[in-house]
């Protein structure tokens, strides 16, 4: 039997750190379950999970020095191939030795020949288990013909299991059938931002289908900036009020 997931805990990460010309970054915050997963949102679409001694990182882009903290990651997980979710000059500057990369087929086709010896390639609807965590891949896509931008089977979400917590990581999707026929998630990162992803109504209407425990809105910024995260959180909480949204700052560095 699952345990319920208890209340998050809110801890301010001393984790700073300076660029090349001295400047201080944002400290992070960390999310902390009880259970021991701990949740660091970094950037857009970058984040960590860190869980009984291993971390993953999720679509590291953008810039290095962010990644500081976490330069020997366990597992990478990459979801599609655009340069907010692959960056190769962040990946090459991480030390990798002992990492596992897990992608779908299109981000390994773009890959250089050092970084591909790295990875696992799973396709929509595939598992594997690296470092002991299970990851099954959720597809990722466009419905609405006016977007364009994420054919079904290119990308992938992820499910990862770490004890007996499941975390859902959308990649950029819209209210997808798969994505509303998921079950037993405890955390989950939902995307939203236009024109490339989903609105806010979609987006709480996909999470008020599936339901998960604890719910994070991010790559939330578009083409004309962030999206209505607070919206996003008052249409959750109206439709059900056992979801938990938690609002994390992931542009306090714009």
């Amino acid at each position: 039997m699952r345990r319920s997931l208890h209340p998050l805990i809110l801890l301010t990460a001393c984790a700073a750190a300076s660029d090349p010309n001295g400047n201080e970054q944002p400290v992070m915050k960390e999310e902390v379950v009880p259970d021991s997963v701990t949740v660091v949102p970094i950037h857009h679409s970058a984040l960590a999970l860190q869980w009984n001694g291993t971390t993953v990182l999720v679509d590291p882009h953008d810039a290095p020095i962010r990644y500081a903290r976490f330069h020997h990651p366990d597992l990478v997980l990459i979801t599609d191939i655009h340069g907010d979710h692959l960056d190769t000059t962040v990946l090459h500057d991480l030390d990798l030795s002992g990492t596992d990369l897990v992608v779908p087929q299109a981000v390994f086709d773009l890959l250089p020949q050092d970084l591909r010896s790295h990875c696992t390639i799973v396709a929509n609807g595939g598992t594997t288990e690296r470092k002991g965590i299970p990851i099954t891949a959720i597809p990722m896509y466009n419905l609405s013909e006016d977007r364009p931008y994420h054919a079904r089977g290119r990308g992938n979400g992820y499910v990862v299991t770490f004890g007996d917590q499941r975390v859902y990581i959308s990649g950029d999707t819209e209210d997808i059938p798969e994505m509303r026929a998921l079950r037993d998630i405890d955390i989950a990162f939902v995307c939203m931002n236009l024109p490339y992803t989903m609105t806010v109504d979609q987006a709480a209407s996909g999470v008020l289908a599936f339901k998960p425990k604890v719910v994070y809105p991010y790559h939330y910024r578009g083409q004309d900036g962030l999206s209505d995260v607070g919206r996003f959180k008052e249409i959750v909480q109206a439709g059900d009020p056992h979801i938990e949204v938690r609002l994390a700052d992931w542009y306090g560095d714009r």
